[in-house]
């Protein structure tokens, strides 16, 4: 079976939530638990997810301190949403770490990942907090 980017995205946010809530759950029986339903079946993990988790859980302080330069005055890390936090901090490591993803995919996929599991407003507030990143990407190229 072969997985998109967006579906492996899907499968690193579930990993990223579960881990948030249980920081020593064995990851390789979470890998195997997002990846497939038969529980005596062991699956390849593709090195993407592996990619993508390993750098949300690497760089989470620096995400997170990036995430919280975009809040409005008032708001902290702590008021979001975890589903809304676990979901920025991936489109934030793939718009500084992932050269191959442009930031408008990394943002869009963003949006794709809380419409499934998150809802309207959520949705709303993640493109708020993530329009600066490609504010800041337009004024970047103009820059260059």
């Amino acid at each position: 079976m072969t997985l998109t980017r967006h579906q492996i995205r899907e499968r690193a946010f579930q990993m990223l939530f579960a881990l948030n809530a249980n920081a020593d759950a064995d990851q390789d029986a979470l890998y195997q638990r997002v990846l497939t339903d038969d529980p005596d079946q062991i699956v390849p993990v593709p090195e993407y997810l592996k990619t993508l988790v390993t750098g949300v859980l690497v760089h989470q302080s620096e995400l997170d301190a990036q995430i919280s330069q975009y809040l409005s005055t008032g708001w902290q890390l702590q008021r979001i949403a975890k589903t809304d936090l676990v979901i920025m901090r991936i489109a934030f490591f793939e718009i500084e770490h992932v050269s191959d993803v442009p930031n408008r995919v990394a943002v869009n996929e963003a949006l794709e990942l809380a419409k499934n599991f998150s809802d309207d407003r959520s949705r709303r507030f993640i493109n708020g907090v993530l329009a600066h990143t490609l504010d800041d990407d337009d004024t970047s190229d103009a820059q260059a």
